[in-house]
């Protein structure tokens, strides 16, 4: 198993940039950042974009995996976010990937552009064409794409990619049509544990949702020919907490393994409010609890 930390981009560079580089040093496989234009009860807070975030951190760090989580279309268009994966992956040395989701309806990015919230239909329609046309244009130097939500005409993407045939795909899905999506264009794929917060405990979550979701992965990857790699469990409050200590990382880490996840993500630990906890921890799980979990 793979651990990777997640930085929320609210701090100002300045500060930040340790946190990326402390991340690397530690020893950790990826950081990553959330891309939303502000987020859930840090509404009234300091919220900076993650993609020059996420270039700061190519240049600030040589090893460790960088990863967005996740390009939407509640805010993003394909052609301008292919254009910034391209140019992360160049910054980056070829260690960028791409994550890519549905876009949570509650999260407040949709209500900026469009006041009336997708139907579900209309929201994973939107989702395939997003996929479908990022995939192309990082894929072909030139694309012209006519969908019913996008359209490219002869959008350009030169060089490419340091990562050929493109960079690799992290796709965030709970049902069968985004599953697969997962399986047709992602490297990764990425679940939070229940599809809606709140009503399952921790210990549902990794021996319950978590396997049935898996299980469903494997399905639509047998419909699509292909595996889809990696499977990233992203840590909540609600799914248990991983840095009370080294030694609570370590039980979640075996557990999700057994439950079929390949790489584990943790969140910086914060002062206070949602995600509070010891810096220090991270220090212990490198220290403690690195070489077992990768051995899982």
């Amino acid at each position: 198993m793979r651990i990777g930390v997640l930085i929320l981009p609210e701090r100002r560079w300045s500060d930040q940039v340790a946190q990326w580089r402390a991340v690397e040093d530690l020893g950790f496989d990826s950081a990553w950042t959330y891309d939303h234009l502000w987020w859930r009860s840090l509404s009234e807070n300091p919220w900076y974009g993650a993609v020059p975030v996420l270039s700061g951190a190519a240049v600030a760090t040589e090893r460790v995996r960088l990863g967005l989580l996740v390009g939407s279309p509640n805010f993003r268009h394909p052609v301008p976010l292919a254009k910034d994966a391209l140019t992360l992956d160049e910054m980056s040395g070829g260690r960028f990937t791409l994550g890519l989701g549905a876009g949570s309806p509650t999260a407040g990015d949709d209500a900026v552009l469009r006041p009336e919230v997708p139907a579900p239909g209309e929201r994973a329609d939107r989702f395939a064409e997003f996929v479908e046309l990022t995939d192309q244009l990082l894929r072909e130097p030139v694309t012209t794409y006519h969908g019913e939500h996008y359209r490219a005409e002869g959008a350009r993407m030169i060089p490419g990619c340091v990562q050929r045939p493109r960079l690799p795909f992290a796709i965030a899905a709970t049902g069968r049509r985004g599953m697969d999506l997962a399986a047709r264009y992602g490297q990764s794929w990425v679940t939070l544990g229940p599809a809606a917060p709140g009503g399952v405990s921790p210990h549902e979550c990794v021996t319950e949702v978590v396997p049935a979701q898996v299980k469903a992965l494997e399905s639509a990857c047998a419909r699509a020919g292909r595996d889809v790699g990696e499977r990233i469990f992203v840590t909540t409050p609600g799914t248990g907490d991983p840095l009370v200590s080294w030694q609570a990382c370590l039980d979640l880490a075996i557990g999700y393994a057994s439950a079929g996840i390949t790489h584990l993500i943790v969140h910086w630990p914060r002062e206070s409010g949602v995600y509070a906890g010891d810096v220090k921890v991270l220090s212990d799980i490198s220290q403690y609890a690195l070489e077992k979990i990768h051995s899982l």
